[in-house]
């Protein structure tokens, strides 16, 4: 590679008596992935250049002037008619460097009294901030997809699981339900790191303030944010925000790989729990009798894609004395990346539950065997026969295994042979031990039957299901400032 010498920089030239080789031009332009930025950069700069004018700072023909040619710019770049240029190094020059072609001297005035550190703090948060409402959305359609599940199967059987060994007769629903809590935590966590981030960067300049008599509250006010940063070192090094973005989404990508796994379980022919829509599933080009479980499977795979956007940046993030240091250059592309990754994940797994089919008649059949419902015979000594719980778990203990040896389940036992083990068994025993009155009899609060399952979804729709705001969104999926 050429290592030829260049013109210095236009924009920080001045201490250069030449350019950067065209290695350094190369490590150090970060535009081919902050042009993401565009439309909270542009957003950020007429926000700034509105308050220069209002505290006397621009004059209010050079703010018309660099506000038309900000919107100018906007539409080119949205029009595809917008030249990127890896020498200018970041999208801040890029644009700068366009409006200066537009409007001429005035563009040059826009950069008063802030700096490149935190314009790119700026950006970076309102971006982070659309992205979450983008992704709180996608969570949201989720959840819908998962209680529209769970009320049609609130009364379904299937075994509940521990070790992956069939424990106890649950219902479909209330395994849906589960999922409906997690991915509220999830929603939550998303809230508190938007929450927390909306703090305003802009007019901490490069990392001591300036001597320019800005009004940061009324920037801060005008980009949507809550307040300024109160610390302007803090201001313009903090990524907080976007490792706990991060790991908000590195947490909701191990869920949804949970659920993706029991999918992919569900649908094997061990299983046959479900069925994926042919929408949702692939076949094989030499097996024609495959259906394979793929979205479920690449799911599975992106959480650790995700996982990693997070070790990433808190390595990255680790060392670094304040204020800025352009190690940080490399903070966005993990959160692009991650962002990207779980917008979609959570898409597929919407639609692979929302056209999900539950096959009923062996999800029974499985909830029958194994003697799930040893449990409620243990809990019937206790209640009928005031027997101590340890002495009823034994007793049932020796029962299933009386069971287990005679090649039957637990309902099959004779009324006489279970008296063998302990007398004061009578008939009303037999009566718990269906898995349906199982489920039924799990009415403590938070528990599978069927009644507190559509409890529980019609809740779940009064806590997270209230209608939200739209966040529009371009072609590609991009937050819109």
């Amino acid at each position: 590679m050429s290592d030829t010498k260049k013109q210095a920089s236009t924009m920080w030239g001045g201490r250069f008596k030449s350019g950067p080789s065209a290695i350094m031009e190369k490590i150090n332009a970060s535009i081919g992935f902050d042009k993401r930025f565009y439309r909270q950069d542009i957003m950020g700069s007429k926000a700034h250049c509105t308050m220069l004018v209002r505290q006397g700072i621009l004059s209010e023909d050079d703010g018309r002037a660099i506000l038309d040619g900000l919107d100018q710019v906007l539409q080119e770049i949205e029009a595809g008619q917008f030249e990127f240029k890896a020498e200018l190094e970041d999208i801040h020059m890029n644009v700068e460097a366009r409006l200066a072609e537009i409007v001429g001297e005035p563009a040059g005035r826009l950069h008063t009294a802030r700096s490149r550190n935190d314009q790119v703090a700026t950006d970076f948060r309102l971006w982070t901030r659309d992205a979450i409402d983008l992704i709180d959305q996608g969570l949201e359609g989720l959840q819908r997809a998962l209680v529209a599940q769970a009320e049609a199967h609130a009364e379904t059987v299937m075994p509940g699981f521990t070790h992956l060994q069939a424990a106890q007769p649950i219902t479909f629903g209330h395994h849906m339900m589960a999922y409906v809590e997690m991915v509220g935590r999830d929603r939550g966590r998303f809230s508190d790191c938007r929450t927390r981030l909306n703090e305003s960067p802009l007019g901490a300049a490069a990392l001591a303030g300036t001597s320019f008599p800005i009004d940061r509250h009324a920037t801060a006010e005008m980009l949507g944010f809550d307040r300024p940063c109160a610390n302007s070192l803090d201001a313009v090094s903090d990524r907080d925000f976007a490792l706990e973005f991060l790991s908000a989404a590195s947490i909701c990508a191990v869920h949804l790989s949970r659920l993706a796994e029991e999918l992919v379980i569900w649908t094997t022919a061990q299983f046959a729990f479900v069925r994926l829509s042919d929408g949702f599933s692939t076949g094989s080009s030499i097996m024609p009798q495959k259906r394979n479980p793929d979205a479920a499977e690449l799911v599975r795979a992106k959480a650790g894609r995700v996982i990693g956007d997070l070790n990433s940046l808190l390595i990255v993030m680790k060392g670094l004395p304040l204020a800025y240091s352009k190690d940080m250059q490399d903070d966005k592309e993990p959160v692009f990346e991650a962002f990207d990754t779980l917008e979609l994940c959570i898409a597929a797994m919407a639609g692979m539950i929302s056209d999900l089919e539950v096959n009923t008649e062996r999800c029974r059949e499985a909830a029958s065997a194994g003697f799930t419902t040893a449990t409620d015979l243990a809990d019937w000594l206790v209640r009928e026969l005031n027997m101590p719980f340890r002495k009823a778990h034994h007793v049932t203990g020796s029962l299933v295994k009386m069971a287990e040896d005679k090649g039957c389940d637990l309902p099959d036992l004779s009324l006489e042979e279970m008296q063998s083990v302990e007398p004061g068994i009578t008939e009303g025993a037999k009566a718990v031990l269906t898995v349906e009155a199982s489920v039924r009899s799990r009415t403590s609060f938070g528990g599978t039957a069927p009644g507190n399952v559509r409890s529980a979804a019609h809740a779940a729709r009064d806590v997270f299901l209230a209608d939200a705001p739209t966040i529009d969104e371009d072609s590609n999926g991009e937050p819109l400032a």
